[in-house]
């Protein structure tokens, strides 16, 4: 994946959660667009506007998810809950920003909102998975599949479940692992019941701000 890895800071001391949130959602923009044009070279039909953003999308709350998990290993209940909240906060923003470029005529303020909506509809999804320090099981990495299948056309429907759960979800989680390993200090230990469900803490009462 041809995507650069930013894992470390150039300047010492200590980062707060929202900072290293705003690096892993930049890092996952970068995989989401990363892996459309990588499907879209194996012929898999992504259409410009509504298609685009709803893959985009799907991909980022993918991201989140997987994200809050590798937090668990690291942070407090407090710190990664500031974590995982900044960190979908900082991608609906960027939803925002690219919205009325890929929709046109999306009203002001509803790309935060609806991708806020969504990520926390996929938090009782994925928090029904487990995610422990090899990575995604297999559930969890399904999950995705099956939310980028609803998106594609029937054409590309069968053949995109192998894709996402083979290709497109192992690269991603491993750049993804990478980078948090650096930003929290290293590839920390797992703690106790690290590989449990965990699930994301701040999926069920995220608002739209």
């Amino acid at each position: 994946m041809a995507v650069r890895v930013f894992n470390k800071f150039h300047t010492s001391g200590a980062r707060s959660p929202k900072m290293l949130a705003s690096v892993v959602a930049m890092l996952a923009w970068k995989l989401a667009i990363e892996s459309i044009k990588r499907m879209r070279k194996a012929y898999y039909d992504i259409d410009a506007g509504k298609p685009y953003f709803d893959f985009v999308c799907e991909f980022l709350v993918f991201l989140a998810h997987a994200a809050d998990r590798i937090a668990y290993r690291s942070l407090d209940a407090e710190k990664r809950s500031e974590f995982t909240t900044a960190l979908a906060i900082r991608l609906a923003e960027m939803v925002e920003e690219s919205r009325s470029e890929l929709l046109g005529d999306a009203e002001p303020g509803a790309g935060h909102r609806d991708f806020i909506a969504l990520f926390n509809r996929r938090g009782a999804d994925y928090g029904e998975y487990d995610y422990g320090p090899a990575g995604p099981d297999f559930g969890f990495k399904r999950m995705f599949a099956s939310a980028l299948r609803e998106i594609l056309p029937e054409k590309d429907q069968l053949w995109v479940i192998d894709q996402a759960m083979d290709i497109e979800a192992p690269d991603a989680i491993k750049a993804l692992e990478k980078t948090m390993a650096g930003l929290f200090g290293g590839a920390a230990a797992a703690q106790p019941g690290a590989g449990e469900r965990a699930k994301a803490q701040t999926s069920s009462g995220m608002g739209g701000e």
